[in-house]
């Protein structure tokens, strides 16, 4: 089978990402490639040097995962980001970094999509939000619905008293959280105030913990 040229298989990544997303990769010192979503242009060209005070240049300098909110006093945009750093044969070579829009904070309603058309949920009225086949489900005390955003993109704009990163593919409103059980291999499960399971992961489970203080 003929392989993918590098260019070519970060066309399709940035096909799969959403309208609102840019897709920026760089190496050790300047960006190599960025693609700009309709929502937010960071005006980055390749060749440009990575800036100071970036996601980018944070995920370089630690050599780890950077996930935060940007002020516009670096590039001029404010932003939500995440970014990885890439590594070939055990040395870092530069970082992927995905760009979201900075929402509004007066947001206080997710719409969602239903039947033929849409409604609109409090976020005091979400209990949960999943994500599954390919579909980001959110579960209020009367709806459910469908919306367009992946649970990355709720993680910036949610409320971060309200709602907690679980798990992949959940994020959950601690206030409908009912009880916690312990399940296998350090991880446990929630049981919601509308008697719905949702597990939290290993990967989470630390970070959850220390979110609920127990």
């Amino acid at each position: 089978m003929e392989l993918l040229t590098v260019d070519s298989l970060l066309n399709v990544i940035s096909e799969l990402l959403s309208d609102e997303t840019s897709f920026a990769v760089s190496n050790e010192t300047e960006y190599i490639y960025y693609h700009s979503s309709k929502r937010i242009d960071l005006k980055i060209k390749p060749g440009d040097p990575v800036k100071e005070g970036t996601i980018t240049y944070k995920a370089l300098t630690s050599k780890q995962k950077v996930s935060e909110f940007i002020t516009r006093d670096v590039l001029g945009v404010p932003y939500h980001g995440i970014a990885v750093p890439y590594y070939h044969e055990g040395k870092m070579k530069g970082c992927i970094t995905a760009i979201f829009p900075a929402l509004a904070d007066a947001k206080s309603v997710v719409t969602v999509k239903l039947n033929d058309g849409w409604v609109p949920i409090p976020f005091s009225d979400v209990i949960y939000i999943e994500a599954r086949d390919r579909k980001t489900y959110v579960f209020g005390k009367e709806t459910i619905g469908t919306h367009r955003y992946t649970l990355n993109e709720f993680e910036y704009f949610l409320p971060k008293d309200f709602f907690v990163r679980c798990h992949r593919s959940f994020i959950v409103n601690v206030h409908y959280i009912k009880e916690i059980y312990p399940d296998t291999h350090s991880t446990f499960i929630l049981v919601m105030k509308n008697n719905t399971k949702v597990p939290v992961s290993q990967s989470y489970s630390s970070y959850f913990r220390k979110l609920l203080l127990f």
